[in-house]
């Protein structure tokens, strides 16, 4: 989930309901569930990924929580490492660290970063989270070129403790997964080279999608390691009804569709943020192309079970073989409509999926 909700309806009921659709997530048993951040959206309700997470652990059994993503160029990373390893432990593992540098140029103004390489900073940040892990008090990071440095060598008594920071439950650490949206990231190789995981983002067209497993592959490969699909992640926009003309309503004609009113979002902002490559066929393909028709076309995989699965099964012939479907949230317009849909995923669609596949 973003999440992303129309601007009127009311904070305290949309976080409510978000929190709702990740306990039904666990009784359903969807493997993990990612919820992203940002501070000055007015339709993204989320501002804080990791206390929405907290207040999940005790309703939830099995599910993973992951950060979709922790924005690292927002905060110091010291702050970072000591809340995603508390947050681990209370989780008792069951967290997933989700990472980006943040994307959202307001948010990045709000803060005073708006004119910073937030990409190097997310760089320098990791560096300093992944150190603050490994090493023991006190610590003394000093990475050169990088801006943060972390030490409490003047400070620390360590006969009562002092100057001691958490390290995660998992060790040696959580699964880090980073969210790909660009074509030909050149990211996904450095996700590859630290062994990090991919998610591929579901605002891509499929086409796309073979160029982030190509890309991640190379960066395995950089250190001499063979690529596991079973590590790659990819997000679809999917809703599933119990026949074809309520998906095709609810799932892209209807005015008042959340399908419909996601893919009007991100066409603007993306178009906004000229990153809009994504929804092309080619880079040279003119904008007037990337329509919201060709978006809820190309990007909505909905119908009934067995339509659903079918579809599925073609994503998957297009991008390769990958390790997880991931399931996007959208607004609960019609909250018995959005339940259904999961439960059919969860009960019908992936079991014919994973038949298909042969097991």
């Amino acid at each position: 989930m973003m999440p992303l909700h129309p601007p009127e309806r009311d904070p305290a009921r949309t976080l409510q309901e978000d929190r709702e659709a990740v306990v039904l997530a666990d009784r359903l048993g969807f493997h993990d569930a990612f919820v992203g951040e940002h501070l000055t959206d007015r339709c993204e309700n989320v501002t804080s990924s990791f206390i929405f997470l907290a207040t999940l652990i005790q309703e939830t059994r099995s599910i993973r929580l992951g950060t979709g993503t922790s924005n690292l160029s927002h905060t110091h990373p010291a702050l970072v490492a000591a809340h995603a390893a508390m947050f681990d432990h209370l989780a008792k593992g069951r967290f997933i660290f989700g990472i980006s540098p943040g994307a959202l140029s307001s948010d990045a103004e709000a803060l005073g970063i708006f004119d910073q390489d937030r990409n190097k900073m997310f760089a320098e940040a990791i560096d300093v989270i992944l150190a603050i892990w490994e090493r023991e008090p006190p610590y003394d990071i000093a990475f050169p070129g990088n801006r943060w440095k972390v030490s409490t060598a003047r400070t620390q008594a360590p006969e009562i403790g002092r100057g001691v920071m958490y390290k995660p439950y998992q060790r040696p650490r959580p699964e880090i997964v980073g969210t790909v949206v660009a074509p030909h990231s050149k990211g996904v190789i450095a996700m590859g080279e630290r062994d990090f995981h991919p998610m591929s983002a579901n605002f891509l067209l499929p086409h796309w999608l073979p160029s982030h497993w190509q890309n991640y592959s190379a960066g395995k490969a950089n250190k001499g390691q063979a690529a596991d699909s079973a590590d790659w992640r990819i997000a679809r926009t999917i809703f599933v009804a119990d026949d074809e003309q309520t998906a095709r309503r609810y799932g892209r004609d209807d005015p008042k569709s959340p399908y419909r009113f996601y893919w009007t979002q991100l066409r603007e902002k993306m178009m906004r943020a000229k990153r809009h490559v994504i929804f092309k066929k080619h880079e040279r393909e003119e904008d007037r192309a990337v329509t919201l028709e060709r978006l809820l076309d190309e990007l909505v995989l909905c119908g009934t079970a067995e339509s659903v699965a079918a579809q599925v099964l073609r994503l998957r012939e297009q991008a390769g073989d990958f390790g997880e479907l991931v399931y996007a949230g959208m607004d609960w317009v019609d909250e018995r409509l959005a339940r259904r849909s999961m439960q059919l995923m969860a009960e019908e669609v992936m079991p014919r999926v994973n038949r298909a596949l042969g097991g």
